[in-house]
């Protein structure tokens, strides 16, 4: 019986294991394969196999070159969020608990959050010039939206009960502000944090485009113009992984908070 329930244990380990890693396989083999029957009609395809990028991997990890593009990239990351977080729970405060605030702004707010970040592109080199701070507005411009959602979401959702006894102990707006509502709604703005995050990896590589000297989207602009595609499609991958790795630690910290919180 022992055996039995341990070679089921065991089973399930190597299946737990499997499974996760059987779609990046079926990539790598698909990638692999295309390339390759195409590079007999496609000669350019052959710049793109996975062997090339490969060789840019050890040589962009032995040089270290991608660490600077990195700091740079995620330094703008966390800009942005910090400015889509300062703008958005403020906002997002007043559309949940105004009614007259929120039926006045929800027009105008959606019409601008269905306008694409990258459209206001322009603009933003011709006030703010070339350098950070376009590509800052562009990220927090990108990121705000589901903050402000999730916010007015989670204040709309505080139980009235909690709200009307602050109120019956002569509970200043600043108390119920710090007591009552942030810990009702640190679990929303996780969420909209985790969701803000992820538009703004998005928005990050074409906003780098703008005319910075740094960072993952510049990089493969340079790739292209030097003609390193092995570069170019490394690049390309290791902001899908080094993204992956970010949305996992969002939804890992907001699991935390669920777990040391949510029985309060």
């Amino acid at each position: 019986m022992a055996n039995w329930q341990k070679k089921i244990s065991d089973n399930y380990m190597v299946w737990n294991f499997c499974i996760p890693v059987a779609g990046p396989f079926a990539f790598l083999l698909f990638w692999w394969c295309a390339t390759h029957l195409l590079s007999d009609s496609t000669p350019m395809a052959a710049y793109f196999m996975p062997e090339k990028a490969w060789q840019a991997a050890l040589h962009a990890f032995d040089s270290g070159v991608l660490v600077g593009h990195t700091i740079d990239s995620l330094r703008r990351v966390f800009v942005g969020l910090l400015l889509a977080l300062g703008v958005g729970i403020p906002i997002g405060l007043l559309v949940g608990s105004s009614r007259i605030f929120d039926r006045a702004s929800n027009l105008f707010f959606q019409l601008l959050r269905m306008i694409s970040p990258l459209s206001w592109m322009p603009l933003a080199v011709i006030i703010l010039g070339i350098g950070d701070a376009p590509v800052y507005f562009l990220l927090g411009f990108a990121g705000v939206w589901p903050i402000i959602l999730s916010v007015a979401s989670g204040v709309a959702a505080i139980d009235p009960k909690w709200l009307n006894l602050a109120k019956s102990m002569a509970a200043s707006k600043t108390e119920v502000l710090f007591h009552i509502i942030f810990p009702g709604i640190m679990d929303h703005i996780l969420t909209g944090a985790r969701l803000a995050v992820g538009v703004i990896w998005i928005v990050l590589v074409p906003a780098e485009m703008l005319g910075v000297q740094a960072g993952l989207g510049y990089f493969i602009l340079d790739a292209r113009d030097r003609m390193e595609y092995g570069d170019l499609v490394l690049t390309i991958l290791y902001i899908g992984v080094l993204g992956a790795i970010i949305d996992y630690f969002a939804r890992w910290l907001r699991q935390k908070w669920q777990a040391k919180y949510s029985n309060l």
